[in-house]
């Protein structure tokens, strides 16, 4: 009998994501891109996030250690008023759609999610937030359809939506063919009543 391995590191990110009806809303103004630009890597729509903090590969004992600082932050914030705006390119090759709304508060919660991990003794590259969520990438050999996309979601404006959990993300990217996908390590509600420091 084969048992699976379990992996001695994970692929680890903290992130937003915004609820269904917020998606939805995104998805039907992208139907004619998916239609037209059947060649780019779409990523899910249930995998749709705003990361706050990407970790990269950690040793798979060390995720555990980050749930209680983050269940407490969690519990200490309340939950922020943000939406889906207009839309962008990286390099002509990522997709995205930007952020509107409490993106101050956006910038706080992710210095303090950063100070948290920090705090873990955890060391991740502490890139600029630039907030925004990626829908595609371009594939090598056919990098069309990122720049046209973007055009046409430059006048896309989403519903105002609350941010309700904060989420711990293991992704399986760089472990073989197909699709990346993403799973909850763990996610903790803001019950709290105050936006940050």
């Amino acid at each position: 009998m084969n048992e699976e391995i379990p992996p001695a590191t994970v692929r680890v990110f903290i992130a937003l994501a915004p609820p269904d009806d917020a998606k939805d809303e995104l998805e039907r103004a992208l139907r004619p891109a998916y239609e037209a630009y059947p060649g780019l890597r779409w990523n899910r729509i249930e995998d749709w996030h705003i990361t706050l903090a990407f970790l990269g590969e950690l040793p798979a004992d060390t995720a555990p250690l980050l749930r209680q600082p983050l269940a407490e932050l969690a519990a200490a914030r309340g939950p922020l008023r943000l939406a889906l705006r207009g839309g962008g390119h990286f390099d002509e090759r990522v997709l995205w759609s930007g952020i509107d709304g409490d993106v101050e508060g956006l910038h706080r919660l992710t210095a303090e999610v950063r100070d948290v991990v920090r705090d873990c003794g955890v060391v991740f590259e502490d890139r600029p937030l630039r907030p925004h969520l990626t829908l595609a990438r371009a594939r090598r050999a056919e990098p069309t359809g990122v720049k046209e996309t973007a055009a046409e979601l430059a006048g896309f404006t989403g519903r105002t939506w609350t941010t309700e959990r904060l989420h711990l993300v293991a992704s399986n990217i760089g472990r073989g063919p197909g699709p990346i996908h993403y799973r909850d390590i763990a996610a903790w509600e803001f019950t709290g009543d105050h936006a940050g420091r």
